[in-house]
C-alpha cells in the first residue's frame, strides 16, 4: 500500500476524527470500542479496490454531482425485473435505452421465505438470496454499471434483523452476549411501559411492538412484525457491526445506501421511540463514516412522515446527516390531486418543499414497491370542509373505481375497519385509468389514460430533485391481479403493483401507436430535455403560480436568468389558464412552437413546458 494512499485514508480522518469520537462517546461511554471502530474503519478502507477509490476520488472533487438535472433512477425487483443478478447485467442496455441512470435494486439480501416482508428481515448481511446469485455477481453487476455510468442503490435495513439472523438465534439460545443486542425483558412489566407511548405500525396485520418467545420465556421487541426483531443500538457493539456491514456492501460497489425505517433506531422508554436526538447522532456518524472510507457512497433516509420531520434528517450545512431523502407527502398530495381535481392542497405542499435550502436533495417519484399512505395536510384540508377519515374513505374509493367518475384500479392494503384507515396498492397506469380503458376498448379512454400517465411524469420531472420511475410505469404496465392465486402472496395486496416485468410489453415501444410505444417514446423526450437543460437541477429557484382554475397546476423555474414555467392539467376536461397573465413570449420546449401564456389552453390531462425567450 503506497504512502500515499494512507494518507489520504489519515487526511479523511483526521477531518472528522474530533467530532466522530466525541459523538461516539456522548452516545458510548467506551473508549476501547471508538478504537476498534477506527482500526476496522481503516482495513475496509485498505480492502476498497483501486476502482471505486478512483470513484471516491472523482466525486470528491465534484460533491455536487447528485444534484444536477441528468440523474434519473429506476426501482426494480431483481427477480422481478430480470430473474437474478445475472439477468440485471444483460438488461443494461433497457436501462439505458429508458434513460435510466441511477437504479434501486430492491431488497436482495439473505433471508427466510414466507418471513422476508419482502426481503427486510435480514438474515445475513453479507450473502445474497441464492436464487438471485452471489456477493461477486453483484460486484460484477456495479463494475458494468459504473462502465456505463449507473449508479446503484440498495436497502440496508439498521433497525432490526430477522429471527433467523446468527445474532437472533444465539439470543434465542440465552446467550447473554447476543440478547444484549436486542430488546429482551422475561416479564411483561417494560414492555408494558412501552406499549403505553409507542404507536403501533401495522395495528392490524401485526399488533404491538413485542413478541413473547416461549421456547426461551422472554419478550422481544418486534416494532414491524414478529419475525424482525429491533436491535438495540444502545450497545456499541451492534453500531459497531452494523457499521461494518454498511462498509463492507459499500465496497462491493454500491453507490446509494438506503437506510430502512431510520426515525426507528433508537429506543427510549416513555416515548414514541420515534425521530429520536440519538437516531441523529447516529446517522451524523454514519455520514462521516463513509467519507473517511467511502466518500462517493451517498445516504438515502427512509422517512416516511410529515416534511417537518423528515426535513432534519438532512442535519445542517455544517454537519450534515443524509444526502437525500424521500418527498413522501408531495408524493400522497399528488394523488390526492387526481382523485379531487383541484391543486390547491398540492400548491401549499410545493410551496414548503420550494421554500426549503437547495442543498436538500429529495427523491421525487409517483409510485414505489410500496402502498400509498394518506398522510396529508388535514389541518389544511379541514379548512376546505374535508374531515381525515372521510376524505381517506373517499380517496380509497376513487382509487377503486368505485366514487367521482374514477376508471381506477387499485385495491386497498392494512384496512382497519375500526378506523377505517386504508393504505392504496396499484401501478401508476392502472390508477390512472388505463387498465379499465384497455378492458373497455373505448381510444378515447385509452388516450385519456396515457395522457394522465405522461402528464404526471412530466409534473414530476418539474420538481426539484431526483426523479425515480418504479419498474414497469415506462411502458404503463398494469396491475399483477396474478397475486391472488399465490397463496404466499395473496394476504398482501402490495404484489398487486409489485408483479414481474412484461417483456413482452417491453418489446411493443417499438410498435408505433401501440400505449408502449405512446408512453415510453413520450416520457423519453421528457427525460432528453429535462437532462439537456440546467433549469430542471437543484439550483434552480421554483415556485407555484396561481392559474386561475384549481384543477390546473403552475410551476416556474428560474437560473442564471432564464425561466421555464410548467402547466399541468389534473382533470379530464379543457381548461383555460386565465391566472398566468404573463405578456413575455414563449418557447414550447415540445413542439419548438412559440406560445403566449395569457390566456393559455391546456387539454384535459394534458400540460405544457415553456421556455421563456429572449
Amino acid at each position: 500500500m503506497s504512502q500515499t494512499t494512507i494518507n489520504e485514508f489519515e487526511q479523511r480522518l483526521n477531518r472528522h476524527h474530533d467530532e466522530l469520537r466525541w459523538l461516539y462517546m456522548e452516545l458510548y461511554s467506551d473508549g476501547s470500542m471508538f478504537f476498534e471502530l477506527m482500526e476496522r474503519l481503516r482495513q475496509f478502507y485498505l480492502d476498497r479496490r483501486d476502482g471505486l477509490k478512483e470513484i471516491d476520488r472523482q466525486k470528491e472533487s465534484d460533491p455536487d454531482w447528485y444534484r444536477r438535472n441528468d440523474l434519473l433512477g429506476m426501482m426494480l425487483y431483481i427477480d422481478n425485473f430480470a430473474g437474478n443478478i445475472n439477468g440485471v447485467r444483460e438488461k443494461l442496455p433497457y436501462i439505458q435505452s429508458s434513460n435510466v441512470n441511477y437504479i434501486h435494486l430492491m431488497p436482495f439480501l439473505d433471508t427466510v421465505p414466507g418471513r422476508s416482508d419482502g426481503g427486510y428481515a435480514v438474515k445475513d448481511f453479507r450473502k445474497v438470496q441464492e436464487n438471485l446469485g452471489t456477493m461477486e455477481d453483484l460486484e460484477e453487476l456495479t463494475k458494468a454499471c459504473h462502465e456505463k455510468g449507473i449508479q446503484v442503490c440498495m436497502d440496508f435495513v439498521m433497525n432490526h434483523t430477522s429471527e433467523d439472523h446468527e445474532w437472533a438465534v444465539r439470543a434465542r439460545n440465552g446467550e447473554g452476549e447476543y440478547m444484549s443486542r436486542y430488546f429482551f425483558f422475561d416479564s411483561w412489566d417494560i414492555p408494558g411501559i412501552y406499549e403505553q407511548t409507542v404507536p403501533q405500525v401495522f395495528p392490524t396485520s401485526a399488533p404491538g411492538n413485542f413478541t413473547w418467545l416461549p421456547e426461551c420465556g422472554h419478550y422481544v421487541m418486534t416494532t414491524f412484525y414478529p419475525y424482525q426483531w429491533d436491535l438495540n443500538y444502545r450497545n456499541p457493539r451492534v453500531f459497531n457491526e452494523m457499521m461494518c456491514n454498511f462498509l463492507y456492501l459499500a465496497n462491493r460497489g454500491i453507490d446509494i445506501i438506503r437506510i430502512d425505517a431510520v426515525p426507528y433506531i433508537w429506543k427510549e422508554l416513555g416515548t414514541k421511540c420515534r425521530n429520536l436526538k440519538q437516531v441523529h447522532t447516529i446517522v451524523r456518524m454514519m455520514r462521516m463514516i463513509g467519507e473517511i472510507v467511502c466518500p462517493s457512497v451517498l445516504l438515502l433516509g427512509e422517512v416516511v412522515m410529515e416534511p417537518e420531520k423528515v426535513v432534519p434528517y438532512f442535519g445542517t450545512t455544517e454537519k450534515p446527516e443524509c444526502h437525500m431523502l424521500y418527498n413522501v407527502t408531495t408524493m400522497a398530495t399528488t394523488w390526492h390531486t387526481v382523485a379531487t381535481r383541484d391543486t390547491t392542497l398540492l400548491r401549499e405542499q410545493l410551496d414548503k418543499v420550494f421554500a426549503l435550502p437547495k442543498q436538500y436533495v429529495f427523491l421525487n417519484y409517483l409510485r414505489c414497491h410500496d402502498d400509498i399512505g394518506w398522510g396529508l395536510d388535514y389541518d389544511s384540508l379541514r379548512r376546505f370542509g374535508m374531515e381525515e377519515r372521510s376524505h381517506k374513505a373517499y380517496l380509497n374509493d376513487y382509487f377503486r373505481g368505485l366514487r367521482g367518475l374514477s376508471n381506477s384500479r387499485g385495491e386497498l392494503y392494512n384496512e382497519d375497519l375500526v378506523t377505517g384507515d386504508a393504505r392504496l396498492c396499484g401501478t401508476t397506469a392502472s390508477l390512472c385509468g388505463l387498465e379499465a380503458a384497455l378492458a373497455s376498448g373505448e381510444e378515447k379512454a385509452i388516450s385519456q389514460a396515457i395522457h394522465a400517465v405522461v402528464m404526471l411524469h412530466a409534473y414530476m420531472f418539474t420538481l426539484s430533485g431526483i426523479p425515480v420511475l418504479y419498474s414497469g410505469d415506462e411502458i404503463g404496465q398494469l396491475n399483477d391481479n396474478s397475486y391472488h392465486d399465490d397463496p404466499n402472496k395473496a394476504e398482501d395486496s402490495r404484489y398487486l403493483h409489485r408483479g414481474k416485468m412484461d417483456w413482452e410489453a417491453a418489446r411493443k415501444v417499438e410498435q408505433l401507436g401501440t400505449p408502449e410505444n405512446r408512453i415510453f417514446a413520450a416520457l423519453s423526450r421528457l427525460e432528453t430535455i429535462r437532462a439537456e437543460n440546467p433549469i430542471f437541477s437543484c439550483e434552480a429557484e421554483a415556485e407555484t403560480l396561481d392559474t386561475g382554475d384549481q384543477a390546473l397546476l403552475g410551476v416556474a423555474r428560474r437560473l442564471n436568468g432564464e425561466k421555464m414555467i410548467g402547466v399541468f392539467n389534473f382533470s379530464n376536461e379543457n381548461k383555460t389558464a386565465d391566472g398566468l397573465d404573463d405578456q413575455e413570449l414563449y418557447r414550447d420546449m415540445l413542439t419548438g412552437k412559440e406560445v403566449r401564456m395569457s390566456g393559455l389552453k391546456v387539454p384535459a390531462q394534458g400540460f405544457f413546458w415553456l421556455q421563456q425567450m429572449a
